[in-house]
């Protein structure tokens, strides 16, 4: 491997050596300097966004480089991937900059947090079922370590304990699955198993065994029904700006994932996935939008209708024609952005509260959100575009991702469900419509709050670029349809 091929590595080593110094560093150095840990590691993850945008990876078609016996490749859909986790924990750092700058524990905080963009940067690159796994627990442990980082709030304790209780069966059962798989093949490479497969099949028990415990495995780290019931506790007891990066990033880490195995190594068995996740989309979207509807927590309405959303992506693995995986890639950027935003806008609306009111409970309810608009005029104008971004409305990265994966569903021929999808939408809007009615049209809660700046600045960000999106989608979506390009299709 020559040195020009090393330099593909840049964002991930930027990351890691970051990671590693934010925790050194911090081990000597009192609280009052410890503000600064936030900015640097802000710094270190725009330098690694940059980095992506400049090698120009992006606008391949191609794989451009691999690494450790083609264990760890470079293409398109890697890069895609990465900048979507680099993002979301941009924007994240962003705010936490404000909601834990008086901590003592900023080190371990920001440590944690660029160790899990580690572990997401692996799985996007990772061409083998080790180093795939490898990836999915370093960004697991250190979010389970982050869902409860708040140590005196009992439901941040509570969020951490089902989340690693769940997402370590779920790790389980995928590693069951990854072990019949290679003991199937004999390698553990994803594109030897595609060779292997073609060139001698699978035994029906045994490619229904392994389909089972994949599909079960994934279906819990992408949240879809019914493997989602820990998503709405996780994220509604988790500091806000976490479940931020979780909904965000975390479980489009598991899309990625089994983009690459259900597509690169297990296409021969490409009707069996598609008959499994037509049920699991349309069951998915279906309940998401159905139980969101009666939440008076914010933050669980959000859960909830990241579980419906997550319900519109994995259409794509039913109609798995290269523009439909390219609609879903795309979706995937779309959502980080909507749902990253989201969040924080109700981030920024708990910490004003609590900061308003010392200890008040439930700072997420719907009721705090009256008359927000007079109260808080930057926050609710952000959280409108989010919602109804996330409702499909134009001119959004919403509507974009939602017109470019309904139209791939109906060239396909897939009717019913591009019909059940229109209609979870247009169900979708009611919840949404009433968060905007909540602060818009309702008399205000209280007194003008004081907006933090370093929240603004991060809903500023999501902002753009979901607008960005929605009225000049070209180039995210020939970013999109060359990361689907890359898989084979």
């Amino acid at each position: 491997m020559s040195y020009l091929n090393y330099t593909h590595l840049a964002p991930e080593l930027i990351v890691a050596i970051m990671g590693l110094a934010v925790v050194f560093f911090g081990l000597f150095i009192p609280t009052r300097f410890k503000r600064g840990l936030g900015c640097i590691s802000g710094l270190a993850l725009i330098i690694a966004i940059l980095e992506i945008l400049r090698n120009g990876v992006l606008w391949e078609s191609q794989r451009v480089a691999t690494y450790f016996y083609d264990a760890y490749t470079i293409d398109s859909l890697s890069q895609f991937f990465k900048l979507v986790f680099l993002s979301v924990s941009f924007i994240v750092v962003i705010a936490s900059t404000r909601r834990y700058k008086e901590s003592r524990y900023q080190d371990e905080y920001y440590g944690l947090l660029l160790f899990a963009t580690l572990g997401m940067m692996v799985v996007a690159s990772s061409n083998d079922l080790l180093t795939l796994f490898i990836g999915f627990e370093l960004a697991s442990m250190s979010t389970y370590a982050l869902a409860g980082f708040d140590k005196t709030n009992p439901k941040s304790v509570e969020a951490a304990m089902k989340y690693y209780i769940i997402g370590s069966i779920s790790s389980a059962i995928l590693l069951f699955g990854f072990s019949l798989l290679y003991g199937a093949t004999g390698t553990t490479n994803l594109e030897a198993i595609s060779a292997y497969i073609a060139a001698h099949g699978l035994a029906s028990t045994t490619g229904t065994a392994i389909l089972v415990f994949l599909v079960a495995g994934f279906t819990f780290k992408m949240a879809l029904v019914p493997f989602h019931m820990w998503a709405p506790d996780t994220y509604e007891g988790s500091p806000t700006l976490i479940s931020a990066l979780l909904a965000a990033g975390s479980k489009k880490m598991g899309f990625v994932a089994a983009f690459k195995v259900f597509i690169v190594a297990l296409i021969a068995l490409k009707l069996d996935m598609q008959n499994v996740f037509f049920i699991l989309a349309i069951i998915t979207m279906t309940y998401g939008n159905l139980v969101a509807i009666s939440q008076k927590s914010i933050k669980r309405m959000l859960a909830y209708s990241s579980v419906a959303q997550a319900g519109y992506i994995s259409m794509a693995f039913v109609i798995m024609t290269p523009l439909a995986v390219g609609a879903g890639i795309l979706y995937v950027l779309s959502h980080a952005f909507m749902k990253t935003g989201a969040f924080i806008a109700v981030g920024a609306v708990v910490y004003m509260l609590t900061r308003e009111k010392k200890n008040l409970p439930d700072a997420d309810h719907l009721d705090n959100f009256a008359g927000l608009s007079k109260r808080a005029p930057l926050t609710a104008f952000a959280m409108m575009i989010f919602v109804f971004a996330l409702a499909g409305i134009p001119p959004t990265a919403g509507f974009v991702s939602k017109f470019v994966l309904f139209s791939s569903a109906i060239h396909a021929g897939y009717i019913t469900l591009v019909l059940v999808a229109i209609l979870n939408s247009a169900l979708s809007l009611y919840y949404y419509a009433r968060l905007v009615k909540y602060m818009y049209v309702l008399p205000p809660a209280g007194e003008t709050l004081r907006e933090p700046r370093a929240y603004l600045l991060a809903m500023l960000v999501a902002v753009i670029v979901v607008i960005a999106i929605g009225v000049y989608p070209a180039p995210f979506l020939e970013w999109a349809m060359n990361a689907a390009t890359t898989m084979g299709l």
